[in-house]
């Protein structure tokens, strides 16, 4: 029989985690609409599904997102997977195109591209589309990875504007990404960045990302009329973009469980020591139980003693190095586990991602997207 571990999708997890969301922004678009008259209309929502739907699969991704207003990644052949399953909205490649051969199908299968860079107008413009491509032009605001510099950005604004005159370009847009919108810097100074270089330009607006979006959701609203779009990720699929404030808080579930089981325990005497390099050492009698689980399966080696664990539902700790398949828990608060004892790593039943994350000294997005592929998936709706 296979090893006893297991790790199950939600779907109604992903689905209800995008309704909150959605909740969220159309709570913020009430507050904001005045007495006076004015309106504010919630933006739409880009559901980020990059690196697999973070790990728990393209197609679960796809289905648990289905009312999204669109779907956004980097992989081009994650895109073209989305359109082949149906779905019709539209699709952001978030990194834009690499080669003109992703132009070409770009255009055969209507994707929007971010553009952040004067190489991308340049294939741009020696590229021959069935019919315009929807562009989001990146501005760098202070993050400094992709986009044009503020000094930079109206001239390449202005050069898309000329591929769209030659039935290059259709839609442009406006995008940005916010470095500390998790922390206590916030979106401030880049925002004034963003609004200083692009304010006065058409067409739709994309700055938000999951911390953004749930904690300053007033900056993405738009007049009616006008375009605006967030690109939530982390939190769709139930974990949290913060240090100071868990999923849970949000109303977010998460949708991703990490089970499996005990295949042995052992009496330790004080003074004995558990795993690799004997890290943990007891200093009384103790009992341990030993999971199949460890850092092949994806679980991160460097969790140390003390990580929370869930045993036959009693909350517990790791013990001592987690191996390459197994890893250790205390079984002191639950005396009756044994061999065949469920153990929850994370999720529904279990510590959340983001707890395991921090007691091993990262975060909830590397664990969920760190997956082995020999873990054994069911998905349920």
């Amino acid at each position: 029989m296979p090893r006893p571990i297991s790790v199950t999708i939600s779907v109604s997890a992903l689905s209800h985690n995008l309704a909150v969301v959605r909740r969220h922004l159309d709570q913020a678009a009430a507050s904001a609409s005045g007495a006076d008259g004015t309106q504010w209309v919630a933006p739409s929502i880009w559901a980020v599904i990059k690196a697999h739907s973070y790990g728990h699969g393209t197609a679960q991704g796809v289905e648990g997102f289905a009312q999204a207003d669109g779907l956004a990644m980097l992989d081009l052949a994650e895109a073209l997977e989305c359109r082949e399953s149906g779905f019709a909205r539209p699709i952001l490649l978030l990194e834009g195109c690499f080669e003109p051969t992703d132009l070409e199908l770009a255009d055969r299968y209507r994707l929007t591209s971010v553009v952040h860079s004067r190489e991308q107008l340049d294939m741009l413009a020696h590229s021959r589309p069935a019919r315009p491509l929807d562009v989001l032009l990146k501005l760098n605001s202070g993050m400094n990875r992709l986009g044009f510099a503020p000094d930079a950005y109206r001239a390449a604004h202005a050069r898309a504007l000329e591929l769209r005159d030659r039935g290059i370009v259709g839609s442009i847009g406006r995008m940005t990404h916010f470095a500390n919108a998790d922390g206590p810097a916030g979106v401030a100074e880049q925002l004034a960045v963003f609004q200083r270089v692009t304010g006065d330009l058409p067409g739709p607006v994309s700055i938000s990302n999951s911390a953004a979006t749930l904690r300053y959701p007033e900056i993405a609203l738009a007049r009616p009329g006008t375009a605006s779009w967030v690109r939530p990720g982390i939190c769709l699929y139930g974990a949290s973009p913060f240090a100071d404030a868990d999923a849970a808080s949000f109303g977010l579930k998460p949708a991703m469980s990490l089970r499996s089981r005990i295949i042995a325990t052992q009496d330790l005497r004080a003074g004995d020591t558990v795993g690799y390099g004997s890290l943990f050492t007891a200093d009384a009698p103790i009992r341990i139980g030993v999971v199949a689980c460890g850092y092949a399966d994806g679980y991160p080696r460097h969790a140390g003693t003390g990580t929370p664990v869930v045993v036959a539902g009693t909350r517990t700790r790791l013990l001592g190095r987690v191996s390459m398949d197994m890893l250790a828990v205390d079984l002191t608060p639950v005396p009756d586990a044994g061999v065949d004892a469920p153990v929850s790593l994370w999720g529904a039943d279990g510590p959340s991602v983001d707890e395991v994350a921090q007691a091993a000294g990262t975060i909830g997005y590397e664990l969920l997207c760190a997956l082995a592929k020999r873990v054994p998936v069911r998905t349920v709706s």
